[in-house]
Parts: structure tokens; C-alpha cells; sequence
């Protein structure tokens, strides 16, 4: 937090305080309701990694893209999803981005919030954001694609085809790693030989840099670097953002692999608390307008929690729409 916040404005701190709030509690929400098996399938929560997505689609403008992951949901949240038709999405009810059949691990929303969507294999959503810059490179608009991948995704090979052809054709795309030290059980430092992932731009002879990802503003400036670098012509960069996953790999996952100094780290670093103390040290808001912008996330939270009971689920008989596309010859029923 080495930054002047005098820089910015109150209207932007602040709507960063709000969005950090919002991945929190829809993230908390969601964690109440799979524990007592209200949910069908699975969740990852990105818990404790709140600043990350916040700082990052605050550097994008609304029509730029972005690829997410399968802890996605703050993603989506920072990105302007709806809580409402995101958490009907979680319960697969009808009124969801996906009308229910997406799940937590697919939501979309592409002609909306320009979010390619989420994705359930690891690195898969490298190459799609690849290829959203292609698209922008071919049509000359001056759409960035922003890419959200973890730690272990650096080492599937979709990481170094794709950013070694957006590196040779100057795609507009940012590769934004959320580090968290851990894929599943695994130790990030185990399975790879560089102290950090953003190193590796060097194989590419890109721009790389590592950042502190617990303070939205510190995130901001990184991939706002990289946005205007990218749009700009120049191609793409890799901004690696290190935080904590507060919970296990997925939501009921006890992340006993981890040592207890993970935990202690990360409860030291929060973004949330943190943000906030700095937000009061510097006159930005006081008690009451924070504790104000508290009560009304939690309020929008019950709001999509209600929202979501009172929507139907999928009719059966639309079991195969929006499953396959057959308007082109190479997927035409024979």
C-alpha cells in the first residue's frame, strides 16, 4: 500500500471497498447454503482473494472482455455481474446467466458483461482469451481481454502456446495470474523452478510483474498498466498477483496440506480489514458511511438469496437448448 490514495477518487475507493464486500458475502452466502446441501455439484470460493478481481476489472472498461476460472464468481462480481441472476445461476434455477444449466463453474454472459465465461478446466481459459484478442486484432476495435488463471495453470502447455502466439502477433490481452501458492494440495514451489510465474514473460520477451494482490488500488495500477500497454498496440503482459485462498480447493476441502503459518499470513494481509483501517486512516469515508455501505451489501445479498428461491427451475423439456450451436455446417444434425 505504497501508493498516494490522494490520487483517486473518494467515489473509486470507496466502490472498491463495496465490490471487495460484495465477492465477500455472495462468497460467504454461497458457502452457507452447499454446506447444508442446498446446492447441486460443487463450488471453489476465491475467499480472501477479494482485491485481486476488484483491482483488475476496475482498469478495464465496460465493453473490454475478460476469461475467468473455476473460482470465478468474484470474477463475475467485479465485472458487474448481478448477485441476483448469479446466485439463482449456483442453485440452477431458471433466471440465472446460463438459465441454471451452467452452474457455478460456467457462468457467462458474453453480449452483457463481455465475460467469456468460466471455465472447469484448469488453463482452459487461456487460449479463449487468446482468442478473444485474435478477434480484436482482426476487427481493429480496441477491446482488451483480460485473463484470470491460477498458479498451477502457469504449467499447462495452453499457458505457453497461447501467450507465445499473442507474444509473436501483439495481441491485445493482460494474463493476470492469481497466485495463491496452491493448486489443489500442491505447493506451487514443488512443481516449478522460478520464484515467481510473471518471470516467465521473459520467455516471451513481454512485460512481467509481480504485485502485492491484498490491496485493490496496488492490483489497479498493475493491470492498469498492462490495459493501456495492450490497447495501445504493444501486446500483451503477465501481472501476477499474489494472495491466499482462505479456504480449502473446494468449499468442504480442509486444506490440511497446508501449514498453519498459510493461514496466519493471510489473516495478517486480508484485503478486506486492511483496506478498510487505510480508508479511515486517510479521511476517505468515516465510521458510519463504511458501516452504511456494509448494511446495503448485506442486504443485497438476502435480496439475491430471495431472489433465488422465488425462481423456477428449468423446464425438463428444454434439457438440449443452448447445448450445441447447429447454425453452421461443421455441427448440423445428420
Amino acid at each position: 500500500m505504497s501508493y498516494d490514495i490522494t490520487k483517486y477518487s473518494k467515489e473509486m475507493l470507496l466502490g472498491m471497498y463495496e465490490t471487495m464486500l460484495k465477492i465477500k458475502g455472495f462468497e460467504s452466502k454461497a458457502a452457507e447454503c452447499f454446506t447444508k446441501g442446498m446446492m447441486y455439484g460443487n463450488i471453489h470460493l476465491c475467499l480472501g482473494q477479494e482485491a485481486v478481481p476488484t483491482g483488475a476489472c476496475y482498469a478495464l472498461e465496460s465493453d473490454d472482455y475478460m476469461a475467468s476460472t473455476h473460482r470465478g464468481h468474484g470474477h463475475c462480481v467485479a465485472k458487474g455481474g448481478d448477485l441476483k441472476i448469479m446466485m439463482a445461476e449456483l442453485f440452477g434455477r431458471a433466471t440465472g446467466y446460463c438459465k441454471g444449466k451452467g452452474g457455478s463453474m460456467h457462468i457467462a454472459d458474453v453480449d452483457g458483461l463481455h465475460s467469456l465465461g468460466a471455465n472447469g478446466i484448469v488453463g482452459a481459459g487461456i487460449p479463449i482469451a487468446t482468442g478473444s484478442a485474435f478477434a480484436s486484432k482482426i476487427w481493429g476495435d480496441k477491446h482488451v481481454t483480460l485473463c484470470f488463471f491460477g498458479d498451477s495453470a502457469s504449467n499447462q502447455g495452453t499457458f505457453h502456446e497461447a501467450i507465445n502466439m499473442a507474444a509473436a502477433w501483439k495481441l491485445p490481452v493482460v494474463y493476470l495470474c492469481e497466485n495463491n501458492n496452491y493448486g489443489v494440495s500442491v505447493n506451487i514451489h514443488t512443481v516449478t523452478n522460478t520464484d515467481t510465474i510473471a518471470v516467465r514473460a521473459k520467455g516471451y520477451d513481454i512485460p512481467g510483474k509481480t504485485v502485492d494482490g491484498n490491496d485493490p488500488v496496488t492490483v489497479y495500477e498493475a493491470v492498469k498498466e498492462a490495459v493501456d500497454y495492450a490497447r495501445a498496440g504493444n501486446g500483451p503482459s503477465i501481472v501476477e498477483c499474489m494472495t491466499f485462498r482462505h479456504q480449502g480447493h473446494y468449499c468442504g476441502d480442509p486444506a490440511v496440506y497446508r501449514p498453519a503459518s498459510y493461514m496466519e499470513e493471510a489473516r495478517e494481509k486480508e484485503a478486506i480489514p486492511n483496506f478498510r483501517a487505510k480508508l479511515l486512516k486517510e479521511n476517505v469515508a468515516t465510521e458510519e458511511e463504511l458501516v452504511a455501505i456494509e448494511a446495503a451489501v448485506d442486504a443485497a445479498i438476502e435480496e439475491a438469496y430471495e431472489f433465488t428461491m422465488n425462481s423456477p427451475f428449468p423446464d425438463p423439456s428444454e434439457a438440449t437448448t443452448d447445448v450445441y450451436s447447429s447454425d453452421n455446417e461443421r455441427s448440423v444434425v445428420r
